[in-house]
């Protein structure tokens, strides 16, 4: 085990037993900085920041809630049995809440949010199809790994950056599974895990994987342009280009940002409606109803032109 994912595990277990000893009752601290009001509350949300003043995600999001979403995952015919679980999903998120994640805006944005992050998780981690019992999308959280890999998805053109470990294979895992080299190696700088090296941990901790989407979802792809959680939560403001590329702030983008040209473009595509639908029947779940996500073009990338096209169709 590398030194970094050693670190984030020990960070994780403290926070565990301070969730363990605090869940009850995380007291709401508040202080001055620079004329705002910034808060901590306990362990889920323990940095003092603007975000920490709102709800925290088990406040608004719990275990039964969680259990609703992914009914199925822990069926027998499905492939990550005992693997994925709530308390790796909010101890994940304690690293995040304090940037923002699932804390901006008040509690019907927080709560959308994290329907649409987790639409994101459960379209792609699914082995629901039509007939499948209790409908298609309940079957989120099935996978954890790519089952049948076609190849290692090892790029030399990266061999300088990102070299590929000896014997490892870049195949996708995770909860927004991951795929090549330099995107493994990317992610693994701003998780602090060596994920380079140890590309497995994706498929052996929930709470590594839950904390790499977090970060994919939280970190822009590229320097000058928005992460999915700014074009979902309103804190990105479009160009006269990207109004004229059809980017709008709203899930449809947080598709383009996480996908590309592998979703969007394309036209009203299944894996782009897949995604939809699981962002949708998740707010139905959560009780916000799917009214509140907005028109078709909020929703959909399929007419948007992409930020980054994709040098290879599986990249």
């Amino acid at each position: 085990m590398g030194r970094g994912l050693a670190a984030i595990l020990v960070a994780l277990m403290v926070v565990y037993c301070a969730f363990m000893v605090c869940a009850e009752d995380a007291v709401l601290k508040k202080k001055k900085i620079g004329g705002k009001t910034e808060c901590s509350q306990g362990w889920e949300c323990n940095t003092f920041s603007v975000y920490c003043c709102n709800e925290t995600i088990s406040k608004f999001f719990q275990t039964y809630q969680f259990e609703n979403l992914f009914s199925k995952r822990n069926s027998p015919v499905a492939h990550a049995v005992g693997f994925w679980d709530y308390r790796s999903f909010i101890l994940a998120s304690s690293l995040y809440q304090p940037l923002g994640f699932g804390t901006t805006g008040g509690k019907l944005m927080q709560m959308k949010e994290i329907a649409a992050f987790l639409g994101h998780v459960g379209a792609r981690t699914s082995c629901g199809y039509g007939v499948a019992t209790g409908g298609p999308l309940s079957w989120g959280l099935c996978y954890n790994r790519e089952m049948s890999p076609s190849q290692d998805y090892c790029d030399d053109f990266f061999k300088y950056e990102y070299p590929c470990a000896p014997g490892a294979q870049y195949y996708g895992r995770g909860a927004i599974p991951v795929y090549w080299n330099y995107n493994y190696g990317k992610l693994g700088k701003n998780i602090k895990v060596d994920l380079l090296n140890h590309p497995e941990c994706l498929e052996q901790n929930a709470t590594v994987a839950f904390t790499a989407a977090m970060s994919m979802w939280m970190t822009p792809q590229r320097k000058g342009q928005p992460s999915a959680h700014d074009v979902f939560v309103g804190n990105w403001k479009p160009t006269k280009n990207d109004t004229l590329s059809k980017r709008v702030p709203g899930f449809g983008t947080t598709m383009n940002i996480l996908y590309s040209d592998s979703v969007c473009g394309q036209g009203e595509i299944d894996p782009m409606n897949v995604c939809i639908s699981h962002y949708l029947y998740y707010l139905d779940l959560m009780g916000v109803g799917r009214e509140e996500a907005g028109p078709h073009d909020v929703l959909s990338c399929g007419e948007q032109i992409v930020f980054n096209p994709s040098y290879k169709a599986s990249s």
